[in-house]
């Protein structure tokens, strides 16, 4: 794999990002590009380039980028926004599309974990993708804060996420707070995070509250339908209990036809290894995935009727 190091704005903020090519990329371009996505104290650095590793191997161009605040893109340290980094995809499509060696009607999404609801919403919202893959991911904020928190825990998060509001309108600022404060991890996303991701540079900045309220605030099953006919592929562990398998069905049976739902055998992150049999395989069903979802953008009946 070849990488390249770039840059692209977000609302005024400088994002570090890398393209990541084929070591033998054929000369007949433009070419086919998968945009990877990290889900919350992810970087560009772990998740995405993971997966670049594969999926370059599979063809693609790939581009990962660190969203606002994260390492050394630009934007304040500590706001995790889900709007704000669905705007950063939005700009990152953009600024693939800028490239010349990219088809930019062979574009797709990749998120992981909570970037799996960002890629659906930056889609929908842009409808200049081909194709979309949203794995592991939560779709209902309240709906999982529930699921994960007792009904005491619950309260208390809305009590503190009201007093968070009110400081921000009266001083001005939202409280910091522990990084995994409102987002517990399970035992099994905690000894793999403790080993593998907690290395990663920048990882484990404290985060403001009010991204709790941004989560409170998705509702992605609401506007899943209207994505359509853009496809959709959902991929979620069987055993994960971070954000359980329930999801993925809720998410599916809210999603307009061509959808895919795929159980991966595993848990959050369990699998989560650039050479794991398991990985392997799901890159194997993305690379099918989009290989159909940019025939189908390039064929003469899909470009009549956009």
């Amino acid at each position: 794999m070849i990488e390249k190091e770039a840059t692209f704005f977000s609302e005024g903020s400088r994002l570090q990002a890398t393209l990541y090519y084929p070591d033998s990329l054929a000369g007949d371009g433009p070419h086919p590009a998968l945009i990877v996505n990290s889900g919350y104290q992810g970087f560009n650095e772990f998740y995405p380039k993971m997966f670049a590793r594969q999926m370059t191997e599979r063809g693609y161009i790939c581009l990962g980028f660190d969203y606002r605040g994260m390492a050394d893109s630009e934007g304040e340290k500590g706001t995790v926004l889900i709007e704000q980094q669905v705007e950063d995809i939005r700009n990152a499509v953009t600024f693939l599309q800028s490239q010349e060696d990219v088809d930019n009607r062979r574009i797709g999404l990749i998120g992981w974990g909570m970037g799996a609801a960002n890629v659906i919403l930056a889609g929908e919202k842009g409808g200049n993708v081909a194709g979309v893959a949203a794995l592991n991911g939560f779709y209902d904020g309240p709906r999982w804060l529930k699921s994960i928190h007792t009904y005491d825990e619950w309260t208390r998060i809305v009590d503190e996420v009201q007093q968070d509001r009110t400081r921000r309108v009266l001083e001005g600022e939202s409280r910091l707070a522990d990084t995994f404060a409102h987002y517990p991890l399970d035992p099994a996303t905690e000894d793999y995070v403790g080993k593998e991701l907690s290395q990663v540079y920048g990882f484990g900045h404290p985060t403001r509250v009010q991204f709790t309220e941004s989560i409170m605030d998705l509702r992605v099953e609401k506007v899943v339908a209207d994505l359509a006919p853009t496809p959709l592929f959902i991929g979620h562990g069987s055993r994960n209990t971070l954000h359980p398998f329930d999801e993925a069905s809720s998410l599916y049976a809210a999603a307009a036809s061509p959808k895919t739902l795929y159980t991966i055998d595993g848990r959050h992150n369990d699998f989560m290894f650039v050479d794991h049999p398991e990985f392997v395989v799901l890159c194997d069903r993305l690379r099918e995935f989009f290989d159909e979802a940019f025939l189908a953008s390039t064929s003469p009946a899909r470009s009549v009727s956009a």
